[in-house]
């Protein structure tokens, strides 16, 4: 059942977006070879407890040992921090952090490429291509419009650019609960789906591989990889549908 926000109810999810936030452009202020994804995970809960928000990641479920997820090369999504991961020059890195304020939840993602040495040249192109596909997906955030156009708007851009596409994780509501409905496929055909509709807040992340698009879980029970061992990338904006169009309550533009 989709649950839709009033209001006061998006007003607090704009706070969790900011906290949230904040926190993933602290850690991109500070990421860097020789850093451990342990280190970012600190700084990340010191960022949103400092505004007075809770780690949504820390204990979800009850097993999830984090703040953040941190992801790395053929790491796709839900990596565990750890001080024996040391970042590398090069490195593809996604950081996914999620915040909670007055009860209502943010989420977002982001990767990049650690080191201020020039990057592969496979490994840039996805990480672009990444960002426009969730940049396609957003301007496909509209009311009037259906939930599958976000998912062919992703698939457009990133099988356009050669690349493929996660099939069995995607975007998801999001509101008390971090993972409401509906679910967010990120690819398909377009006009299909619930109308969206003011008061749907969703949050929307393609999920991009240089190769096949199998994928497996580690031992750990969380941490999803390529089958293949080729490189993904993954960014993530937690959106309010508005009468007007859209409004990205994870911005970190201002």
């Amino acid at each position: 059942m989709i649950i839709y926000k009033s209001p006061d109810e998006i007003a607090k999810m704009r706070v969790a977006g900011r906290i949230t936030a904040d926190a993933i452009q602290a850690m991109l202020e500070r990421v860097a070879p020789g850093m451990t994804t342990a280190d970012l995970d600190a700084i990340a809960e010191d960022s949103i407890r400092g505004a007075g928000g809770i780690p949504s990641f820390l204990d979800y479920k009850g097993t999830y040992p984090a703040t953040i997820c941190a992801s790395i090369n053929d790491e796709i999504v839900h990596g565990i921090p750890s001080a024996k991961r040391v970042l590398k020059a090069g490195d593809v890195l996604s950081l996914d952090c999620g915040a909670i304020w007055d009860g209502f939840q943010g989420d977002s993602a982001v990767t990049v490429i650690v080191g201020d040495q020039p990057p592969s040249p496979e490994a840039d192109k996805l990480v672009r291509v990444t960002e426009d596909a969730l940049d396609a997906a957003i301007d496909a955030v509209r009311p009037g419009g259906r939930l599958s156009d976000i998912g062919a708007a992703i698939q457009q851009v990133a099988e356009g650019a050669g690349f493929t596409l996660v099939r069995e994780y995607g975007g998801h509501g999001i509101g008390r609960a971090m993972h409401e409905d509906p679910f967010i496929q990120n690819f398909g055909s377009p006009g299909r789906g619930p109308e969206l509709k003011p008061g749907l807040v969703i949050a929307v992340e393609p999920m991009v591989m240089l190769g096949s698009h199998e994928t497996k879980v580690l031992a750990d029970g969380w941490t999803v990889v390529t089958a293949d061992g080729s490189l993904a990338a993954h960014f993530e904006h937690t959106i309010a549908v508005t009468d007007g169009g859209h409004e990205i309550l994870t911005s970190r533009s201002s």
